[in-house]
């Protein structure tokens, strides 16, 4: 590949506080034309920041910003579309009830010459850039019926649809499976070849080397280090990232376990209806005991968040076939307030639509568990209620106010929040579902610690991820699921990633 030429793209000293917190300090920053430049750092680190000014929802900073060489300032996202860049945001700015065409043309659909919407041209169109992006889904379709991995590469396909000369990523494939990731590489490497320049931010540290040609790093605000992608290394980022040497990010597996919480036997759900994309328990037997951390692995769509969904009632109705068994009794949650009274708890995969309630604040998310626990005659008082959030979010070291609204958080604490909730339950069995999605690397560290600590107190932990390496390093035992039945059980005492993912894909290793 030729070396890259003058930057596209050229941020010089930019700084942007708020009140009293400098998000971005001084910060320099290019990219050059054919060039995939990663953005690395922990939540709260300036990434998000420095791209929103980038793409023009930021206003107000210090410093400058050229393209090609030339002085730009923007008053808002209009203008810097205008100047050919576009941003695909991690929490995507798709409209669940529009179709797959709508909302990738929104805002800017052809018209005919009497002025009415070129619904025919739009869906070819639509059709021509998901091809590009490797899908093929109906145009008409509505996005809210399509999982999240559908509508995160329909977001790059609107991206697309503005022929972005800079197109900023921001966490692209952390709800992707393999194939697709390859789907996107691919793409990605079209728009290279094209001359566009690509800000690709991921806290899947693995994929940097693969995509991109030069990684920043941010702390604190401030650039960190930079580095050669194909010099990177996982243990040099993540020291750059956090600022202290990377001893151990999982726990130590001492194999000390208590008597059997869960038992799982042949377990099946048979939908009173069918929900499209969704693969519910099929024959599927597991155990996990008290102070154990087991593991759900399998490819998307296994059927890992639908176990989990059930589990804790608030999965697809229908009739239940097989044993559940809790403690050594039969049961079957109705409905999540059901399965709490048992002991369950649900930390549940997309914190910002099933875990939170963004307008409202870290004090009223916490408790929302315990409410009737904290309440005499019908009433929380205020100061029993600060006293208990205050507690578990110092103790999950949660950054932020308990009046904070709790969208305004980093994905990192919006995440210890929802954990803090289902741990304020007391339960006896902790349902995970993707725990660290989204969240960096310190953050990650952070999660570790707190679930190793609650296995050590005697909590059952069963725990579905997408990531190998968190399966194998934080889990006593994995259970594989294919096609909503469990396939094969693995020790991670004695298993890798590279059995995990055999036994995913159906191999024998």
């Amino acid at each position: 590949m030729e070396e890259p030429g003058t930057p596209l793209v050229a941020m010089t000293g930019v700084s942007k506080a708020y009140g009293g917190t400098l998000a971005c300090d001084r910060v320099d920053f290019t990219v050059r034309r054919g060039e995939v430049h990663a953005l690395l750092g922990e939540n709260g680190a300036g990434k998000s920041t420095l791209m929103r000014i980038l793409s023009g929802d930021v206003t107000g900073y210090r410093g400058t910003i050229e393209i090609d060489g030339e002085p730009v300032s923007f008053g808002g996202p209009v203008d810097a579309r205008k100047c050919g860049i576009a941003m695909i945001p991690q929490e995507l700015d798709l409209v669940p009830g529009l179709s797959v065409a709508a909302n990738i043309f929104l805002g800017r659909e052809p018209h005919t010459k009497f002025g009415a919407v070129a619904r025919q041209r739009m869906h070819r169109e639509t059709r021509e850039l998901l091809a590009r992006t490797g899908i093929a889904l109906d145009p008409k379709r509505a996005v809210g019926e399509l999982r999240t991995g559908e509508q995160q590469l329909i977001a790059i396909a609107k991206a697309l649809a503005l022929d972005a000369r800079v197109l900023i990523m921001d966490e692209p494939t952390s709800a992707l499976t393999g194939a697709e990731v390859e789907r996107m590489a691919k793409v990605i490497g079209e728009l290279r070849e094209a001359g566009a320049g690509i800000v690709y931010i991921s806290h899947r540290l693995e994929e940097i080397g693969r995509i991109a040609d030069r990684a920043t790093v941010l702390r604190n605000g401030r650039v960190a280090a930079g580095f050669a992608a194909r010099d990177l290394t996982v243990e040099q980022v993540t020291e750059a990232m956090i600022g202290r040497p990377v001893q151990a990010l999982f726990r130590v597996k001492h194999g000390e376990t208590g008597g059997e919480l869960l038992r799982l036997d042949d377990f099946a759900l048979r939908p009173r209806r069918h929900r499209p994309g969704r693969r519910e328990p099929a024959g599927i037997s597991l155990t996990v005991r008290a102070g154990e951390i087991v593991g759900v692995g399998g490819l998307l769509g296994s059927g890992r968040t639908e176990l989990l969904e059930t589990l804790f009632g608030a999965g697809t109705p229908g009739r239940w076939q097989g044993r559940v068994r809790l403690n050594g009794r039969e049961v079957r949650p109705r409905r999540p307030r059901h399965a709490a009274k048992l002991g369950l708890a649900l930390v549940p995969e997309d914190r910002r639509v099933a875990g939170l309630a963004l307008p409202h604040s870290v004090r009223a998310n916490t408790a929302l568990s315990v409410v009737d626990r904290l309440a005499t005659a019908g009433v929380v008082p205020r100061r029993r209620e600060n006293a208990t959030v205050t507690k578990v979010l110092t103790e999950l070291k949660v950054k932020g106010a308990v009046a904070d609204p709790v969208g305004t958080l980093s994905g990192g604490n919006q995440q210890k929040v929802v954990l803090g909730r289902a741990l304020l339950t007391e339960p006896a069995l902790l349902l995970l579902d993707e725990p660290t999605r989204g969240v960096d690397v310190g953050a990650k560290a952070e999660i570790y610690q707190l679930l190793a600590a609650a296995a050590a107190r005697g909590i059952g932990v069963l725990l579905a991820s997408s990531e190998p390496a968190e399966l194998v390093g934080l889990c006593d035992r994995v259970v594989i699921l294919r096609d909503g039945r469990s396939e094969r059980e693995l020790d991670t005492h004695d298993a890798g990633e590279a059995e995990l993912l055999a036994a995913a894909m159906g191999e024998a290793r």
